[in-house]
């Protein structure tokens, strides 16, 4: 579906935590420089309550949140799952409905291969 200049439905919002800040940056910054994400945002620490290996656990983790498109997805997610240290990271990827043309332009362009 076509809205103006941009594609509504061919821009995600990916979602990673991992347990350090300096963890987080470098899985932030190494998207960004491998281009599979225009930009990512650090936010943290969180608290995450979770069950794991039969126990439920509690711990400080560190949020990322990546900016792409559809088509860079399956390169952002082989990014994280070859630099990210958890034996399961979490990786979830909602759809952008709507943003600024500008803004969503600007994705398009710096998370575009090549």
């Amino acid at each position: 579906m076509c809205e103006g200049d941009r594609h509504v439905g061919e821009y995600l919002a990916v979602l990673t935590t991992t347990d350090a800040a300096e963890k987080a940056a470098a899985l932030a910054g190494g998207a960004v420089v491998a281009r599979v994400a225009a930009c990512a945002q650090v936010d943290g620490p969180i608290s995450s309550v979770y069950r794991w290996e039969g126990a439920v656990r509690t711990d400080q983790e560190w949020r990322v949140l990546y900016k792409t498109t559809v088509e860079r997805y399956p390169a952002l997610e082989a990014y994280i799952l070859s630099a990210h240290d958890y034996d399961t990271p979490e990786i979830i990827a909602t759809p952008i409905t709507h943003g600024s043309d500008a803004y969503l332009t600007w994705v398009r362009e710096e998370s575009a291969q090549g």
